[in-house]
């Protein structure tokens, strides 16, 4: 069974009901649903807690689209670090481990597939990713 780890982009989307996105976002999640789990993380999560006011609002938008939570592993956390460290050497300008890296580390290091909109730094870090994007 396949496992995808859905970034923010694709819940809001369809938690929004975005006009330029909806469509596009809904049928890759019921692809996804239908082949196997959708797993987000805690950075997902708090990502997409923006959007709400109380937490039991957030835990039922996710529970509408059959979304588990799942930690990061430690190996992840350990391979984010990496990641950033050679964003920076390239000339990356943020100080902090940007959230892609850990939801590109732990799709990586537990096996699983992306789903997302922005995939250009996860193709860039984690070259052997799969990743569905548009």
């Amino acid at each position: 069974m396949a496992t995808y780890l859905v970034d923010s982009n694709i819940l809001l989307d369809v938690i929004s009901e975005s006009q330029e996105w909806f469509e596009w976002s809904s049928r890759v999640l019921e692809d996804a649903a239908d082949q196997g789990r959708i797993v987000v993380n805690p950075v997902i999560y708090s990502e997409v807690s923006v959007r709400f006011s109380r937490i039991e609002m957030l835990d039922d938008a996710l529970d509408s689209v059959l979304v588990e939570r799942e930690a990061i592993p430690w190996e992840a956390a350990f391979l984010a670090g990496k990641c950033f460290q050679k964003y920076r050497r390239r000339g990356g300008t943020k100080v902090l481990p940007l959230p892609d890296f850990f939801i590109g580390a732990h799709a990586a290091v537990a096996g699983y597939t992306i789903l997302t909109r922005d995939s250009m730094r996860y193709k860039t870090y984690f070259p052997t990713l799969p990743i569905v994007a548009p």
